[in-house]
């Protein structure tokens, strides 16, 4: 891409966002996607197909497809023009069986596989993860060392594990989500993508987000300033959040939450699902392939903004903590 991106309909910029559906209940997320549709936007949310009979410490909370009123509110989130995405088959690791099972029940449900992926938290059968998504040393090195899982951990993209369904991935997925930053303006970062990454093969095209954890770090990204300069410089943005992580409260959207939305939606922006915002991207790049030099950059500026983010999660568990 050269000079300034003009957006369809001549728009100035372009934001969407990506609800990882981790927590996620008809509760405590439908307040959020009503007012979405209020304001005339339309984003992607990833769902669990399956139950996790085995249950989950962390995620137990969730609710997936196999709750009815969770089912119906996913596919009339669909019929309103938002996007539903895969996040694996359900909460905890899944052998290639049941990840295959995943998907078959999103095709059955809505029509077509997901075009859209995002690897979850711990899972063994994410695709090209832990210390696999990068291969400058120093970062790989440091990673491997405090990530505090083993190099051969996860294995959705080895052939021959019981994990392993990269194969899948490669035929009926378009686009897979990788690093995360802590900037607005994802131009700024990663110009290039969706990209092509030759040396993880069963991926088509990886794409890059701006990391808001929960709530707290969605309305510090959404501030009026980041806001505005986004807009200024003409960029786009898709933001990989969990509106289950305390957007709603007594059924209400966080006030902050909907105040910054309302004002994003004044300005004069794009407002696609992720993959029509990244079909679109495509359309404008000359190759698919990542400059050697981008993909560099991106990997310590991903290093440093983790670790910046690991120490501010920190911070607030400490003062929630005094609160209590």
């Amino acid at each position: 891409m050269a000079g300034p991106l003009v957006y369809p309909g001549g728009k100035s910029f372009a934001f969407t966002v990506i609800d990882d559906t981790d927590v996620a209940t008809v509760e405590n997320v439908e307040p959020v996607y009503r007012l979405l549709e209020r304001l005339d936007m339309r984003t992607t949310k990833t769902v669990w197909p399956l139950d996790c009979p085995e249950g989950s410490r962390n995620f137990s909370s969730s609710e997936t497809l196999e709750d009815p009123a969770y089912r119906e509110f996913a596919l009339d989130l669909q019929r309103r023009g938002f996007e539903v995405a895969s996040h694996g088959a359900t909460m905890e690791s899944s052998k290639r069986e049941r990840t295959l099972a995943g998907f078959r029940r999103l095709a059955d449900l809505f029509g077509a596989y997901p075009r859209v992926h995002a690897n979850h938290a711990f899972n063994r059968e994410n695709l090209y993860w832990g210390a696999d998504r990068v291969d400058q040393l120093v970062v790989n090195a440091l990673y491997r060392r405090f990530n505090g899982r083993p190099a051969d951990y996860y294995l959705g993209h080895v052939e021959g594990s019981p994990y392993w369904w990269g194969d899948f991935c490669g035929q009926h997925v378009a686009y897979v989500r990788n690093l995360t930053f802590r900037e607005i303006n994802l131009a700024k970062v990663n110009p290039s993508m969706p990209y092509h990454d030759p040396s993880r093969p069963l991926v088509r095209w990886w794409f890059s987000a701006a990391d808001a954890e929960d709530r707290f770090e969605f309305n510090s990204l959404l501030r009026q300033d980041n806001v505005a300069r986004l807009e200024a410089e003409r960029g786009f943005c898709i933001v990989a959040t969990h509106f289950g992580k305390g957007f709603v409260q007594d059924g209400e959207v966080n006030p902050t939450t909907r105040r910054q939305l309302e004002d994003l939606a004044r300005r004069d922006g794009w407002f696609p699902t992720v993959s029509e915002l990244l079909d679109w991207l495509r359309e404008q790049h000359v190759t698919d392939s990542l400059p050697p030099r981008e993909w560099r950059s991106m990997q310590w500026r991903w290093a440093r903004d983790l670790f910046w983010q690991k120490l501010r999660q920190r911070r607030r568990r400490k003062k929630r903590v005094r609160k209590s």
